[in-house]
């Protein structure tokens, strides 16, 4: 079916010509476009381009590249060989990676511009927006020239018939000529303003490509990593099975595992900020408590690295009103990053200073330092610093903009200065100081949160990956668990109707029937209501936490489960493990 376009086009408008063979893609152009005011033309193929371009005038065309029998470059060419049509701009639009060949091609068929799918509305409405005003520009000049053309007529006769009166019409004249100059030059300057503008746009795309290009290369290199011992280890689990051997292997695996939890979690978080779905959990909170527990999560690496670590506090406790656990996640990264990029047997010294209102906490080491042009965007997300020695230890660079947005979030700000490359650096951290809590609040707490005693649970199991099923039903067996297994969806609800389990741990993607028929046939049923259901996946989105309220489950777990955390859901109960344990 033809697309929807206009039979009459309005004459005193301008005209733009969409042509794509695929429909769907013409309607996305047309809406795009469609609030710029202008006429657009939609066309599926070549031959229809050139007979709307015989009938019309166009002020630009959005030409797709891949189309049949006639593809956008002969198009194009055929375009620009016709004396009407060889200035008009064309725009190739491309779904596939474009080489420096196929621009050349594309440039010598007569295009100006590329245009890669999927196509970013801002950056397309730019382009044409440019082009169209190029195109009026010109026809504002010809209509100019014919003005011009017309006075020089009556110029003429006005010679022939009143000579005496050529000095008064000359004066005339000129001053209109220049009034037309003027605008002309304030035309010019408007057009190269334009111009500017669209190639420091152009400029930042590039620049955020290499960064998207260079984050990715960086993170395959950092998931790399992990993974190459902890494939080393389960070769040398399967060569020697001595006791010894055995504990080290699992401590290097559960140890890499750590680290690649730690890089998801990063970047989960950051997502998490930029959409505004994490919430703080704000009480009054010892700031030596979070230094405490911030150096006890680069413990390792300080001792690895045999580094020297210094804190010195003041004599009198200090306060801040914030969520514990991210004030710890944001401490610990400004002490990773110091332990990264100071060098083995370096120094890092920990300080907190008390004003009137805030607390600073400064982190200063010495190790390689920030070179000056690179200060202001160091909590740029994926900045790195040159790293410039095989001793410094890899990362994602976005550990820093979580820190910033982090405190930020706790109406504090963080800043980096740096005397220069290999003189060590600072990171201030500054929060808003508060009164301690009253005697007896964080003893009520910490009763809250004591540990209960022993329980044991009836547990079901369902998972379709078999290695998965089995390993998890060993861990929670040998917690002292009873423990159903059941290989899909079927299975899993004809167990938990013969066994009526306590918790239900069920993963979402399963055959036959799913995770989530599987928990909504359980809580249909009279016996299913007390069960403790909890989704076990991969995805972690608000919108699958929803689905998964919505099926009936009282949980959503992320992958790679903790044995630790769910041991605590087990024993606890779900209302004391927190949104951050369970993947939140």
């Amino acid at each position: 079916m033809p697309p929807p376009a206009r039979a009459v086009v309005d004459r005193d408008g301008v005209n733009v010509l969409l042509v794509d063979d695929q429909l769907p893609r013409l309607l996305t152009y047309q809406a795009v476009l469609g609030d710029l005011g202008h006429n657009l033309v939609l066309a599926q193929s070549g031959v229809e381009a050139l007979q709307w371009l015989m009938r019309e005038e166009f002020a630009v065309v959005l030409l797709d590249v891949s189309m049949p029998e006639m593809d956008g470059f002969e198009t194009a060419r055929l375009i620009h060989e016709h004396p009407r049509f060889e200035r008009t701009p064309i725009i190739f639009v491309t779904g596939v990676h474009v080489s420096e060949l196929d621009r050349l091609q594309g440039y010598k068929a007569g295009a100006v511009d590329y245009v890669s799918i999927p196509v970013v509305p801002e950056i397309l409405r730019s382009k044409v927006a440019v082009l169209v005003e190029l195109y009026c520009k010109r026809r504002e000049l010809r209509a100019l020239n014919r003005t011009l053309a017309a006075a020089n007529e009556q110029l003429a006769a006005a010679n022939a018939s009143l000579e005496a009166e050529k000095t008064r019409e000359l004066h005339a004249l000129n001053a209109s000529l220049q009034r037309a100059n003027a605008d002309l030059e304030s035309a010019n300057r408007s057009l190269q303003t334009q111009v500017s503008e669209r190639a420091r746009a152009e400029q930042a795309l590039k620049d955020a490509d290499r960064r998207k290009d260079e984050f990715l290369a960086v993170l395959a290199h950092e998931l790399r990593n992990p993974l190459a011992p902890m494939l080393n280890a389960v070769q040398l689990m399967r060569m020697d099975a001595a006791p010894e051997r055995l504990r080290w292997a699992q401590d290097v695996i559960q140890r890499q595992l750590g680290y690649l939890t730690h890089l998801v979690d990063d970047l989960l978080d950051v997502s998490r900020i930029t959409r505004g779905k994490i919430t703080l959990a704000c009480e009054p909170t010892a700031v030596a408590t979070l230094i405490e527990r911030a150096v006890e999560t680069v413990q390792p690496l300080l001792d690895e690295r045999q580094q020297e670590l210094h804190v010195e506090l003041p004599r009198d406790p200090c306060w801040v009103n914030g969520d514990p656990l991210r004030l710890m996640q944001a401490l610990g990264n400004v002490l990773s990053n110091a332990t990264k990029y100071t060098g083995s047997r370096g120094r890092i010294l920990v300080k907190v200073q008390r004003a009137a209102e805030e607390v600073a906490i400064l982190v200063s080491d010495s190790g390689i330092g920030i070179p000056p042009e690179r200060l202001a965007g160091i909590f740029d997300i994926f900045t790195q610093v040159n790293r410039g020695s095989e001793d410094v230890h890899g990362g994602l660079g976005i550990g820093l903009a979580l820190v910033r947005r982090l405190i930020e979030m706790h109406g504090g700000m963080v800043t980096a200065t740096s005397a220069g490359v290999g003189l060590g650096s600072e990171f201030v951290i500054r929060l808003p100081s508060c009164a301690p809590p009253a005697r007896g609040a964080c003893d009520g707490r910490r009763a809250e949160t004591a540990p209960p005693g022993e329980v044991r649970r009836r547990v079901l199991i369902a998972d379709d990956n078999a290695d998965t099923l089995e390993t998890l039903g060993t861990v929670l067996e040998l917690s002292g668990h009873q423990v159903f297994r059941a290989a899909n969806g079927q299975l899993a609800l004809e167990a938990a109707a013969r066994h009526l389990p306590d918790v239900a741990l069920l993963d979402v993607g399963m055959p036959q029937l799913d995770g989530y028929e599987v928990a909504r046939r359980i809580r249909a049923a009279p016996w299913g209501k007390d069960v403790t259901l909890v989704a076990v996946t991969g995805w972690g989105q608000e919108a699958d936490r929803r689905r998964s309220r919505e099926a009936g489950f009282d949980l959503h777990l992320v992958k790679p489960l903790d044995a630790e955390r769910l041991q605590r859901l087990l024993t606890q109960g779900t209302t004391q493990v927190s949104a951050r344990e369970t993947g939140g």
